[in-house]
């Protein structure tokens, strides 16, 4: 009988679900991709029942399931905190307290009765720490046979930073860093008050921090002060937070904006407020300490371990420009990031957790991609896309082979147009990787202006990625090696760079020099975000990139996520269309059907 292991997160952010079947790892999907809203912190039933289908496993076939924290231990830390604190936060105390008391102490009778109504029979749950599931997350699907494991994020039950060592199929703790001293909540409260939403902004924040200008005076003047009275950093990379300028731990806001604001000449930004370059040396100055705390704890992790190996996971691990620079770092020989690094992918490792820990299974690390590339969500067929589409009167599609498929696709791309590009299983985790994309020319300066005001509709400052042949990643980049999750941030070569074009003084208008021959993914830094494209783990985007290198000699496109702002990424063929819709997207590529959109009028049904 097949052990079947259904692992679940839920109720804070990004809930998920993940099945494994003897080890392997089956399926994985965030709620949000089903309810449409976007980090739904739900209990994650569609997620649940998408899993269970595409394994083709009945609820009654599980043989164990994983919450992947522990609850109890997290209410713990709630009571502790707000009696540290007292009589500071009782307003944020009597919010709190109803919530837990009615529901969130009766955890485990809360999760069965969802289950039930799914059919599940009533089982017996399983709740590793929150840390575990991370650490499983990183080291569990990682190529090491024996690694050390990085995680880091805002707060789990207690710990919110931990160093482990992964050998075999166990995984041993050996460092911990405890709330309310979080890295990842630092990074929050920067992101809140710099006018942007906690949990879903941090990445914005890395963005602007590139428009930061290093050497201005004011900049130096941040990083100092932040070094000095917000954080007291130590040699291993553990640290505190100055509590005085914080509110996360006893209020309903991240910072103490009047703290905050004496201590920098800054007021907190509101949503509506422009940008200026003030606040791009903030985040520049923010994005530096958090880089220089993340260099030491990952030194510290090899140090600890005696590994060469290092395996990342949590929030923080979705920092692409602190991943690079863990990178250089003379003591290690490989890293591995987990490409759903935050909530989402605890639901993973919490079912990896109970594999390999409680069911003590053996073993053996796969040198191909165990995530598959991340394609663990819902796929469609050709057939089920037709029956789709055709529900639109007046959508005009075309089917293609392959091969002409393709070649359409390359030359709209190569000519300047914007593509929906829906194929094979949906990504895992917060990045569009060639399934679940819109795709640009990355030769076009114009286009990374084009998809943010007209498909995106997001702010003007928010660079794009580019998908690149990984065969020739290391002929634009300076990269010598993979970045199939869009997690290394790393400059394009200097052959590649432009310095004729006559600087802006002007924050936003910086957006529109030319820094390079791929202007659309080269970012005010002469930073991109990188993934490589192998033939391995997703053929047709691959042969894709291919035949846009044979028609221009460039094998590289913009890759950023099928979506608008504030909504998740499509998951059907119909969000695709509608998305489609409402946008000026100038072509949408359905498994094997084109559709054109100055072909006809459009209307949904």
């Amino acid at each position: 009988m097949a052990e079947v292991i259904l692992g679940i997160s839920a109720f804070f952010h990004d809930s998920a679900a993940a099945l494994i079947v003897d080890g392997k790892i089956v399926a994985a999907a965030q709620e949000e991709r089903f309810s449409r809203i976007k980090n739904d912190p739900v209990f994650p039933a569609n997620a649940i029942e998408y899993v269970l289908k595409e394994a083709g496993v009945l609820p009654t076939e599980v043989t164990q399931i994983a919450f992947y924290e522990k609850p109890l231990l997290k209410f713990e830390r709630l009571l502790e905190t707000y009696h540290a604190f007292a009589p500071i936060g009782l307003k944020s105390f009597m919010k709190a307290m109803p919530v837990w008391l009615k529901d969130k102490l009766f955890f485990r009778r809360m999760i069965n009765s969802e289950l039930k109504k799914l059919g599940f029979p009533h089982s017996k749950l399983l709740f590793p720490e929150h840390h575990l599931s991370h650490a499983a997350s990183a080291f569990y699907p990682s190529p090491f046979k024996e690694a050390a494991i990085l995680t880091i994020d805002g707060v789990g039950e207690w710990a919110n930073m931990t160093i482990s060592y992964g050998s075999g199929n166990q995984i041993k703790i050996i460092k911990e860093q405890q709330f309310p001293h979080s890295l990842g909540l630092f990074y929050s409260a920067v992101t809140y008050f710099l006018g942007f939403e906690v949990n879903s902004g941090e990445y914005k924040v890395m963005g602007l921090a590139a428009y930061g200008e290093a050497e201005a005076e004011e900049t130096k003047s941040f990083i100092k002060k932040i070094s000095e009275e917000i954080i007291d950093i130590r040699e291993d990379g553990s640290f505190l937070l100055n509590m005085e300028y914080f509110r996360f731990a006893t209020h309903l806001t991240m910072t103490n904006d009047r703290k905050w604001k004496q201590l920098f000449n800054l007021s907190r930004r509101e949503n509506k407020d422009e940008l200026n370059q003030k606040h791009a040396n903030f985040a520049f100055a923010a994005q530096q300490v958090l880089e220089k705390i993340v260099l030491k704890l990952a030194k510290t992790a090899l140090d600890l371990t005696g590994s060469k190996n290092l395996a990342l996971a949590g929030g923080v691990a979705l920092n692409g420009v602190a991943n690079a620079k863990i990178m250089e770092l003379e003591a290690l020989k490989k890293v591995w990031i987990q490409p759903a690094a935050g909530d989402s992918g605890g639901a993973l490792g919490a079912a990896l957790a109970t594999w390999y820990i409680s069911l003590n299974k053996e073993r053996t690390p796969e040198l191909e991609d165990s995530m598959q590339g991340a394609y663990l969500g819902p796929g469609y067929s050709n057939e089920r896309i037709a029956s789709m589409i055709r529900k639109y009167s007046d959508l005009n599609f075309q089917y293609f082979e392959e091969v002409s498929l393709l070649r359409e696709t390359a030359k709209a791309i190569s000519s300047g147009l914007v593509v929906g590009w829906f194929q094979g299983r949906m990504e895992f985790g917060p990045r569009a990787l060639g399934n679940r994309s819109i795709l640009g020319d990355a030769r076009n300066p114009d286009m990374q202006r084009k998809i943010n005001q007209k498909i995106k509709f997001r702010e003007s400052f928010r660079p794009f990625a580019p998908s690149v042949l990984e065969e020739d990643v290391s002929k634009y980049f300076q990269l010598d090696g993979v970045s199939p999750y869009m997690l290394l941030v790393k400059k394009v070569k200097d052959v590649f760079k432009s310095e004729t074009f006559e600087k802006q003084k002007n924050f936003i208008e910086r957006l529109d020099e030319k820094r390079s021959n791929i202007p659309a993914v080269t970012h005010v830094d002469y930073t991109a975000r990188i993934q490589t494209v192998s033939k391995k783990t997703n053929l047709r985007y691959w042969k894709l990139l291919n035949a846009l290198k044979e028609q221009t000699g460039d094998g590289i496109v913009i890759n950023t996520s099928f979506n608008i702002k504030d909504e998740p990424i499509v998951c059907s063929p119909q969000e695709a269309v509608e998305c489609f819709l409402k946008t000026e997207m100038d072509l949408l590529v359905l498994g094997n059907y084109l559709v054109y959109k100055e072909k006809q009028g459009l209307e949904a049904p």
